[in-house]
């Protein structure tokens, strides 16, 4: 084929460079391309490269899958979200929010029921199918990482109307998940599985969101959830390739997990400094709440939990890090704020 494609001469340069071999690296003789090195003439790999595309285009293109499936998106937005702040990329935060923005507007068509969503859309359509067990969760980890990023309240206030779907829903009486809600289709027996695979699966899934939402909230009741969930990780260490979020949450939850609160004003390059070093942690399932500092106005103060009463003392934006809302002493600096959250790449975060 790259012979037809290219000639002899470049076919076999080609080939050389890439990997292909007569016996094939693949099924039936075939091979997969390979630039396993940088080519050695740059200008002949482009226009090569150029060729094979051309060729390729003559080609039926194999089938597209298209569905959106909204647990798959949760773990992408929490993805997003994260590595716009570690990289300083805005746009890989804008991404994450048109993608929470659709499965707000698209998965959950039903708004007396703002907890509950549905599996797959396509071109804007939802599907009939409710969403299961991972979809809660992965969309609500998903939208926790979000408000994390952006500080934006709905982001939270949606992954708590997901948490209590879960909870009233999905829950079984000794603390576990099943996999569909117990008003879903009826079957011969409701299914439940805490193993994970190649994704979380969607009970340790739904226990992180639940640790996660408490360490940023202080509700004691979803930490009671999030922590009778990860008792069946003791059960799955001796399996620990099924187990590996799972275990995470478990070691998230015997280290607190550290809850880091930084405040100050949004045009401080300091405050988004700390962000950078807070996202950075190492800690395991270090959680991250960002604002402006507490106002000395006596009106209520509406922020979630682990911002409520966090001054930033002479105006500089301040860190505090805490386990279940017991604070050390906020700190303003990032090798400070480092020290006390284990982030060993703060030097490169913070210019």
């Amino acid at each position: 084929q790259l012979h037809e494609a290219l000639g002899a001469v470049d076919g076999e340069w080609v080939a050389h460079l890439c990997d292909v071999t007569t016996s094939g690296t693949f099924e039936e003789g075939s091979s997969v391309l390979q630039l396993r090195h940088d080519p050695d003439d740059w200008p002949r790999w482009l226009a090569c490269r150029a060729q094979l595309r051309s060729a390729r285009r003559e080609r039926v293109a194999p089938g597209r899958d298209d569905k959106i499936v909204a647990a798959w998106n949760g773990l992408a937005i929490a993805a997003l979200a994260e590595t716009g702040v570690l990289f300083a990329e805005p746009k890989h935060v804008e991404a994450a929010i048109r993608a929470a923005e659709l499965v707000r507007d698209v998965h959950r068509p039903d708004p007396l029921r703002a907890g509950r969503i549905r599996r797959v859309s396509r071109d804007g359509a939802v599907g009939a199918h409710a969403g299961v067990l991972d979809d809660h969760a992965c969309v609500a980890e998903g939208l926790l990482t979000l408000y994390s990023a952006t500080g934006d309240p709905q982001w939270i206030e949606f992954a708590g109307d997901l948490l209590d779907e879960i909870l009233a829903h999905y829950r079984d009486d000794d603390g576990g998940f099943f996999d569909v809600a117990d008003d879903g289709p009826v079957l011969i027996s409701r299914p439940q599985d805490p193993t994970d695979n190649a994704s979380p699966s969607g009970w340790t899934a739904a226990a992180g969101a639940l640790l996660t939402y408490a360490a940023l909230t202080g509700s004691q009741r979803h930490r009671d959830a999030a922590v009778a969930a990860l008792a069946i990780t003791s059960a799955l260490t001796a399996h620990p390739r099924f187990a590996g979020w799972g275990l995470s949450m478990a070691e998230a939850w015997i280290d607190g997990p550290r809850e880091i609160a930084i405040v100050g004003v949004p045009e401080d390059p300091g405050r988004s400094t700390l962000h950078r070093v807070a996202f950075g942690a190492t800690a395991p399932g270090a959680v991250v709440a960002t604002g402006p500092p507490a106002s000395n106005s006596s009106a209520p103060d509406q922020r979630v939990g682990l911002l409520l009463d966090r001054p930033a003392p002479d105006g500089v934006s301040t860190a505090y890090v805490c386990r279940q809302f017991t604070c050390q002493a906020p700190v303003t600096s990032a090798a400070a704020l480092a020290a006390q959250v284990d982030c060993p790449l703060w030097e490169e975060l913070a210019t």
